[in-house]
C-alpha cells in the first residue's frame, strides 16, 4: 500500500503507473497483545481516495494497521532469488481484525521490464515457499516477532492472495486493444505459471482498465492508487474471513471430540463441561458473524467496482457455501449441548425428587421410633427402685435399654446414607452419550 505509485487523479477511478505493483497478502496464526496500540485507522494509513468516507463509518469493523513499515528493497529475499526483476521498493504492513485475526501484506514495487515469465516465477516462489522468504538474515516471521512481540508464536496460515497491478510495458501489453495475446498473459500471472487456460479467468474489462483473477492471483490493469487499496482492503476481507472459517471448522470437531469423549463423575463435573462447551460455541458464532460475514458482502465499500471484484473473488474462495456449512455445524453443536443441559435438568430434578421422598419417609420412621428414647428418659426420670441413685447412668447394667432406644437410629442413619448415595451416583448416567441407533437394513433382494 505504498502512496504515489499511481497516476491518475483522485477524481478519476481509471490510472497509469510506472512500476509494477504486487501486494501479496499472508493469513498468520497467533494472536497480538490486546493493549498493543494501533497506528490509527486504514484511512489515516493508506489512501482511499473518494472510497474513505465509506472506511471512515465503517472503521469499528475494519481491520486496524498494527505495523507500518518501508524496508530496504534488498533486505526482501526470496528462496530462489529475484528471479531477474528490479525489486525498487518494499514495504510491510500487518493488518489484525476487531477479533484479532492477523494478515501480513508485502507491497512490492518493480522497476523496468517485468517480463510476465519472471513476475509469474516470482509469484511462485513468494507463494509455495513463503516460510523462506527473509528480511535481511532473518527469517520474515521471526523480523515480524521482534517488531511485534505477539502473546503467541506467529506462523503462516494456509490462505494466500497476490494482487498484481502492472506498470509500464505490461500494463500496455494488458490493455491492448489487440486482444489475441491477452489469453496468454493473463492465464501465466494468474496460474502463475503452472497452468494454461482457454479463457481467462473472472475477466472483466471496459477498455481502459481490466480485472481478472483465480483463487490465488489477481490482476488488475488501469486503475488509480485509490482503487487499488479498495481492491487490496477487499482481499484481506476474504483471506481473513477464510482464514475464520478454517478455524472455526477445526474448532467445531475439536468441540464435538470434547462432548464425546469428556469424563466426569458428579452433577457439578457436568455442568462445568456443559459451561464450558458452551462457550466455545459461543466463541464459534461470534467468530462467523464477526470474523467472516462482516466482510463478505458489500456494505462497506458499496461501491460497483469493489462489490464486483468481492463477488467474484468470494465465489472463487466458495466462502459461502463454507459459510453455510460451518453455521450448520455450529447448531447442531449448540442443539447437541442444550439437549444435554436439558436431561442433567431432569435427572438432577428426578434426583431430588427421590431424595426428598427418602428423607420424608426417614423422619416419618424416626417419629415411630422416637417412643424408646422417651421411654427410656421418662425410665430414668421416674423414681423407680429399678433406678438406682447411687449408680451412673452409664453403668453396664443400663446397656439393654440403651441399646434399645439407639440401636433402630443408627440403622435408619446407615439406611438413609446408602440411599442417598445411590441417588447421587444415578446421574452419572448423563456422562455417557447415547449409543448411536444403527441404520435399519434394507430388506434383502432390494
Amino acid at each position: 500500500m505504498i502512496p504515489g505509485t499511481a497516476g491518475g487523479t483522485a477524481a478519476l477511478d481509471s490510472g497509469t503507473r510506472a512500476l509494477t505493483r504486487v501486494v501479496v497478502l499472508f493469513s498468520l496464526t497467533g494472536r497480538l497483545e490486546a493493549a498493543r496500540p494501533g497506528l490509527g485507522s486504514l484511512v489515516d494509513t493508506f489512501d482511499f481516495g473518494r472510497f474513505a468516507l465509506h472506511l471512515t463509518s465503517s472503521e469499528g469493523v475494519l481491520p486496524v494497521p498494527v505495523l507500518v513499515e518501508d524496508v530496504p528493497p534488498e533486505q526482501l529475499r526470496l528462496s530462489h532469488g529475484d528471479h531477474g526483476l528490479d525489486l525498487a521498493t518494499a514495504q510491510i504492513a500487518v493488518l489484525a481484525t476487531p477479533r484479532g485475526d492477523i494478515t501480513l501484506a508485502l507491497d512490492c514495487g518493480f522497476a523496468g521490464h517485468t517480463p510476465p515469465a519472471a513476475l509469474a516465477a516470482w509469484l511462485a516462489d513468494s507463494c509455495f515457499d513463503r516460510d523462506r522468504i527473509t528480511l535481511g538474515p532473518t527469517a520474515l516471521l521471526d523480523a515480524l516477532s521482534g517488531r511485534l512481540a505477539p502473546r503467541e508464536p506467529l506462523a503462516f496460515g494456509q490462505n494466500v492472495h497476490q494482487l498484481v497491478f502492472p506498470g509500464g510495458d505490461l500494463e500496455s501489453d494488458l490493455l491492448d486493444p489487440d486482444e489475441s495475446r491477452l489469453p496468454a498473459l493473463l492465464n501465466e500471472l494468474v496460474y502463475r505459471g503452472r497452468l494454461t487456460a482457454s479463457e481467462p479467468p473472472h475477466l472483466r474489462r471496459n477498455g481502459r482498465t481490466l480485472s481478472a483473477h483465480g483463487r490465488g492471483v489477481s490482476v488488475h490493469a488501469g486503475w488509480a492508487e485509490h482503487v487499488e487499496n479498495g481492491l487490496i482492503l477487499v482481499a484481506v476481507g476474504m483471506i481473513s474471513a477464510l482464514a475464520v472459517l478454517q478455524r472455526t471448522r477445526l474448532a467445531a470437531f475439536e468441540t464435538m471430540r470434547a462432548n464425546e469423549q469428556a469424563s466426569a463423575s458428579s452433577p457439578y463435573e457436568i455442568r462445568s463441561l456443559i459451561s464450558r462447551l458452551s462457550a466455545g460455541v459461543n466463541e464459534l458464532q461470534l467468530d462467523l458473524a464477526f470474523g467472516v460475514e462482516a466482510y463478505v458482502d458489500s456494505l462497506l465499500i458499496p461501491e460497483m467496482v469493489m462489490e464486483a471484484f468481492q463477488s467474484s473473488l468470494r465465489d472463487a474462495f466458495g466462502i459461502r457455501d463454507s459459510l453455510d456449512n460451518s453455521a450448520r455445524m455450529v447448531e447442531r453443536l449448540t442443539s447437541v449441548i442444550s439437549a444435554r443441559s436439558a436431561a442433567l435438568n431432569a435427572e438432577l430434578s428426578e434426583r431430588d425428587d427421590r431424595r426428598d421422598r427418602t428423607v420424608s419417609a426417614l423422619v416419618a420412621i424416626a417419629t415411630l421410633i422416637a417412643l424408646p428414647p422417651t421411654l427410656l428418659l421418662a425410665f430414668f426420670g421416674a423414681n423407680a427402685t429399678t433406678v438406682n441413685a447411687h449408680r451412673s447412668i452409664f453403668d453396664a447394667r443400663y446397656l439393654p435399654a440403651y441399646l434399645l432406644a439407639w440401636v433402630p437410629f443408627l440403622v435408619l442413619a446407615v439406611v438413609g446414607y446408602v440411599r442417598t448415595a445411590r441417588i447421587g451416583r444415578r446421574s452419572g448416567s448423563l456422562l455417557t452419550p447415547p449409543a448411536p441407533v444403527p441404520a435399519p437394513r434394507p430388506p434383502s433382494g432390494s
